[in-house]
């Protein structure tokens, strides 16, 4: 009898250890990506908002003298999504709706329209235009992103972006990801109407970007896993990922950054074997020092994602 009540014990442990197993699957979600949730459950950023993870962003960025001043002056814009739990995301931003000059990192926009016009037929799928578009990204070649722009036109990218399934550039909320300009100069343009920018993104709009991606609702699951491939494995380990390779040289990084003169941008989705370390982090800077500042914002964001969360919205900004 005794030999028994162990077996039904052991059993009874056994039994808990799947049911924890498995609440701690459900809590942190599968370990690949794009995460696997409805269309239904897809939702603005600013649902997101946490008045605690904002104070905890703010306090974090305020607390060196420079950057405070950057912000006040509207020349540094950041924005956060915490992703270590999926079925409570977290977003925080400070001059997320601003929108600034962001060299190369729009080519996210290129890259997005050019895989809408090949899902719909609109462009062939070429060996040429596969290279092109990995290269664009990775290591951010302005002659292949001319061509793709070539390829699919600036109506194809404003079209794109502006569209109501992914909003990423609305002039209701200062606008967001815009190309209007071959990378190195020459032909015809098609500049953003608020600030007649030719390359331009916000913090927020390219949270969104890569929120969208990261739940593989770019165009379709299948091209969203093609746009992850694209982006994985950077080409160039600088800004974000130069950080990122020292302290965590394990976790997935997808990346697109840029550099024009002062202005210094970066975009990343970090996912990490810890759930803790699974984010979106985009910087927009213009200084001289902007891009030491990005490497340097890694840190202090990880340890703003690390406060504790409360459910109560903040306003958006």
């Amino acid at each position: 009898m005794l030999q028994q009540f162990s077996k039904n014990k052991m059993k009874l442990n056994i039994f808990y250890i799947f049911i924890i197993i498995g609440l701690n699957l459900n809590l942190h979600g599968q370990k690949g990506l794009p995460i696997q949730i409805s269309d239904s459950e897809i939702k603005p950023l600013t649902t997101f908002q946490n008045q605690t993870f904002q104070q905890n962003l703010e306090k974090q960025l305020n607390a060196k003298p420079k950057w405070k001043k950057l912000i006040a002056s509207k020349k540094m814009a950041v924005g956060v999504v915490d992703l270590s739990n999926p079925d409570q995301v977290r977003f925080a931003s400070v001059n997320g709706n601003h929108m600034m000059y962001a060299a190369s990192l729009p080519k996210i926009a290129i890259l997005l329209a050019a895989m809408d016009a090949l899902e719909k037929g609109e462009l062939e799928e070429t060996d040429a235009v596969k290279k092109d578009m990995k290269i664009m990204i990775s290591k951010s070649n302005n002659a292949a992103a001319t061509r793709m722009i070539d390829r699919v036109g600036y109506e194809k990218i404003e079209a794109v972006m502006t569209d109501p399934k992914y909003m990423l550039y609305d002039e209701d909320k200062g606008g967001g990801l815009w190309v209007g300009k071959r990378y190195g100069g020459g032909g015809d343009t098609n500049r953003e109407p608020i600030k007649n920018l030719s390359h331009a993104a916000s913090a927020n709009q390219v949270c969104r970007y890569f929120y969208l991606l990261s739940h593989g609702k770019l165009v379709s699951e299948k091209r969203s896993k093609q746009m992850l491939d694209i982006m994985g494995n950077p080409g160039l380990h600088h800004k974000f990922v130069n950080t990122l390779d020292q302290i965590a040289p394990k976790a997935k990084l997808f990346r697109k950054s840029g550099s024009w003169r002062t202005y210094h941008s970066d975009a990343i989705l970090v996912w990490g074997n810890d759930p803790s370390r699974r984010y979106i982090l985009v910087a927009l800077i213009d200084d001289a020092s902007g891009e030491q500042i990005i490497r340097n914002l890694v840190k202090p964001i990880e340890k703003a994602i690390k406060g504790k969360a409360t459910a109560k919205p903040v306003v958006s900004n």
